[in-house]
């Protein structure tokens, strides 16, 4: 939960502001506007799957159907 407490002679806009900052930090605002909207079960895997980090092979290694290592074929 985020709590701001009032320092000193601090107005009540800029105590706002520095709510709405804690709370992008967060990540809240961007959860809110995420789950605002209804959002298809094939846009959450798409989403997910971008989201996750990606494992790169070395460029000699198995995994390619094309008959060359590495580089761009001339067709």
């Amino acid at each position: 939960m985020i709590k701001v407490k009032s320092r000193g002679n601090e107005t009540a806009e800029q105590m706002l502001r520095r709510f709405k900052k804690m709370c992008e930090k967060e990540g809240l605002t961007k959860d809110i506007k995420r789950i605002a909207y209804y959002e298809k079960p094939s846009e959450k895997r798409r989403r997910r799957a971008r989201s996750k980090p990606r494992v790169f092979m070395p460029m000699g290694s198995g995994g390619s159907s094309h008959g060359g290592v590495g580089g761009n074929s001339s067709r």
